[in-house]
């Protein structure tokens, strides 16, 4: 039986098993306190997360943005499989999709233990079949995992989005979602249409954050994945977290993976050099304590609404 698994379209799903409901943040100035949070001791490289589909997604995933078509995407994936990352990321609009799709096609981890993402460039919306159809082509495997709207189409988040349910509806992906989309357009898709996106994947660490549109989700069963979570390199000398990190002996990388995956978040870290790649799966011999969760919490500088 496939590992991600999840409901046929003609059948009624059940409720997943959500060990961790979501819960509403305490908002003490900008910060929720306490937010959801993933008991240490179930945290391992192998652990997923029940989208409200129930389709189980890995939690902990390889993001491929700006790494080049050819040898340095196809290398980056087969040393993320090696190093245990059963969830790879890319896009249409990354222009990498084939190496993605070979590399995982030549690793010797069965293609059904690897959940695949990528994404509907907003351009595309309008023949959004024909591009799920070449990205598809472009990966070489039959189901995407996950698809998702990159961006929210200009005046056409709705019809995009029940394009996406047909997909769906139809078997052709395991699971759809959103990229970038806020609580407007969440609300809209609501409204709407039939079915809940089942991930909403956003710029997310705790230098950016925006916690109405975390809470938003979570109390609708959106499952939060979180892109840039490294901050594009630009936090990692704060002295702040760079004591965090000292004190436990670890990069400050890898307490910015810990502090996601500790908020029940999906995170999708992204590097081409083996080393680094290697790092940010080495993120389940410590945990981050409730203080220094709150302290890392408080550093969000961005309140702005998609």
């Amino acid at each position: 039986m496939r590992r991600f698994e999840s409901c046929l379209p003609n059948q009624l799903c059940p409720l997943p098993d959500r060990r961790f409901p979501p819960q509403p943040g305490i908002v003490e100035g900008n910060v929720p306190t306490p937010f959801r949070r993933t008991p240490i001791s179930m945290l391992t490289i192998s652990s997923s997360l029940t989208l409200n589909n129930g389709a189980r997604m890995p939690r902990l995933g390889l993001g491929v943005w700006q790494i080049p078509e050819g040898e340095p995407a196809y290398r980056a994936v087969q040393w993320a499989l090696d190093a245990g990352y059963r969830h790879i990321d890319t896009a249409r609009i990354y222009r990498n999709e084939r190496s993605v799709g070979a590399a995982v096609r030549d690793h010797s981890v069965p293609r059904d233990e690897v959940w695949i993402t990528t994404k509907l460039f907003p351009v595309d919306a309008l023949r959004l079949e024909q591009a799920f159809k070449a990205s598809r082509a472009r990966l070489g495997i039959d189901v995407i995992d996950l698809y998702l709207v990159h961006f929210p189409p200009p005046l056409l988040v709705v019809p995009t989005w029940k394009r996406m349910e047909r997909l769906f509806k139809e078997g052709k992906v395991r699971a759809i979602g959103v990229s970038n989309h806020g609580i407007s357009h969440l609300e809209a898709i609501r409204k709407s249409c039939s079915i809940i996106p089942q991930v909403n994947q956003i710029h997310l660490s705790p230098y950016h954050c925006n916690w109405d549109l975390i809470t938003y989700c979570q109390d609708h069963g959106i499952a939060i994945e979180a892109y840039s979570p490294l901050t594009r390199g630009r936090h990692l000398d704060d002295g702040r977290l760079l004591a965090i990190a000292e004190s436990l002996s670890v990069s400050p990388a890898q307490i910015l993976i810990r502090w996601a995956l500790q908020h029940d978040f999906i995170v999708i870290p992204k590097s081409s050099q083996e080393a680094h790649i290697r790092a940010n799966a080495d993120v389940y011999g410590f945990s981050l304590s409730d203080d220094v969760m709150h302290e890392l919490d408080a550093y969000g500088t961005t309140r702005r609404t998609l």
